[in-house]
């Protein structure tokens, strides 16, 4: 079965092309683009990825315009089918603005812009993005945000720990994020939301391939590989 999977694009986002670069590369099926204006999604996607960037300049609060972006209805009602979401960095942003998932993403604590590669734990290895990794498993990925450090209220972090809904969380202190959390899932396991840049380690020459294995996950679990 060809594997069918989308990167939607809106203005301002920086890093839709390294992600449609990174589903072809494991997918070998070229990524389906979308612009965030279109009404209606194209049909039978397998996978529908946001990207890392700083949509409509940030404005308001990270990811809050994107969220009300006319795609983003049938983006919503496609996860609310069961289809595997993806949000990375601005990404992420634009799935707790859109409610898809809990909390939300604020200034980092430094108050400063942090572009380096992390490590992080994978907590939670049972999801179709994580099933690659092994639980408690170590691996970089780097991060590029100013607005990276993950709120949400004690009830809401508890039932994320109590759920098994953190995918990744720091090593070390990052960006204040609450408990540490870099990645969570809803409720449904069918989306994913992280600060981390997965697609910015696909190649050796890009100082990890760590983040390889996430698509491979993801696209192995559609595709039945």
């Amino acid at each position: 079965m060809a594997f069918r999977g989308a990167v939607v694009t809106f203005p301002g986002s920086n890093c839709d092309r390294d992600l449609a670069v990174a589903l072809e590369a494991v997918s070998g099926a070229p990524a389906i683009r979308v612009w965030h204006g279109d009404a209606e999604l194209p049909a039978n996607l397998d996978f529908i990825a946001l990207p890392g960037g700083f949509s409509y300049g940030d404005y308001l609060r990270s990811g809050a315009m994107a969220a009300n972006s006319p795609v983003m209805r049938s983006v919503v009602a496609a996860a609310e089918r069961g289809v595997p979401v993806l949000g990375i960095c601005n990404g992420f942003q634009i799935l707790t603005e859109s409610g898809l998932l809990p909390g939300a993403l604020m200034r980092n604590a430094s108050q400063n812009f942090i572009c380096r590669t992390v490590s992080l734990k994978v907590e939670n290895n049972q999801s179709l993005f994580t099933s690659g990794y092994e639980a408690g498993e170590t691996i970089r990925i780097p991060v590029a945000h100013h607005d990276g450090n993950y709120f949400a209220d004690e009830d809401t972090l508890d039932r994320l720990e109590g759920e098994g809904r953190v995918a990744f969380r720091y090593l070390a202190q990052t960006n204040g994020s609450r408990r540490d959390i870099a990645g969570i899932l809803n409720a449904g396991g069918n989306v994913l939301g992280m600060m981390p840049h997965p697609e910015r380690a696909i190649e050796a020459a890009q100082g990890s391939t760590d983040g390889r294995r996430l698509f491979e996950s993801a696209v192995g679990a559609l595709v039945g590989a």
